[in-house]
């Protein structure tokens, strides 16, 4: 989910009061991964998804981010908003593939991403800053660690302020101290009224709700 709004930026979240997923049922080619899946998460709280390579972690990140039709079921954000203007401006969708542009520079990266989301340069600048990427925005991407484009990804997670956050193993590739510092604007943006819904198997740096998927 993405485009420039000025409700998405940095000056507020918006109002996603609550994401309910009611009797969901996901297929991918002819197999039902799984059915019948019911999954509630209030302004506050993160909930870690998990469950064996296959099993549909990451379609049902996507199905709530609008990229699949689910099979059965429905998905619906309590608040203020419609399902549309929910997705597009007041999610951030962070995948387990970085699909950063390795010629650019990190900021090049970063101020494309910035902008894109409806975030101001000085967030993105303070985002680079949050992770300890200010001494390596001038190197090409694909002159970074595996570690240092996460964080570069992540990114976009502090510049623009979003509601829900659905995060694909958002902890890939970090070290222990940036496992801290994603911790730590975790639990910031969940002490601001905000949602994460995460599919992972190592477990998050802040208190979550454990939910595992099985076929």
């Amino acid at each position: 989910p993405g485009g420039s709004t000025r409700e998405a930026g940095e000056g507020g979240m918006g109002m996603i009061t609550r994401l309910a997923i009611q009797s969901l049922s996901i297929q991918r080619g002819d197999r039902v991964l799984f059915s019948g899946f019911d999954l509630a998460v209030a302004a506050g709280e993160a909930v870690a998804v998990t469950g064996a390579n296959g099993v549909g972690k990451t379609s049902l990140l996507r199905t709530v981010a609008g990229f699949i039709r689910p099979l059965e079921g429905r998905i619906v954000f309590e608040g203020s908003v419609d399902a549309d203007q929910a997705r597009r401006a007041h999610c951030h969708m962070v995948g387990d593939r970085d699909a950063l542009k390795g010629a650019r520079t990190a900021r090049d990266e970063l101020s494309f991403q910035a902008r894109w989301m409806g975030a101001s340069g000085a967030a993105a600048h303070a985002a680079a800053e949050r992770l300890g990427l200010a001494r390596v925005l001038d190197v090409e991407v694909r002159k970074l660690s595996a570690g240092q484009k996460r964080r570069l990804t992540l990114c976009r997670l502090i510049a623009s302020r979003r509601a829900l956050w659905l995060l694909d193993e958002p902890l890939a590739a970090l070290d222990a101290a940036s496992r801290g510092l994603i911790g730590e604007a975790m639990g910031e943006h969940l002490a601001g009224g905000g949602l994460i819904l995460a599919a992972v198997h190592d477990p998050l740096p802040i208190k979550a709700r454990v939910v595992e998927i099985s076929a």
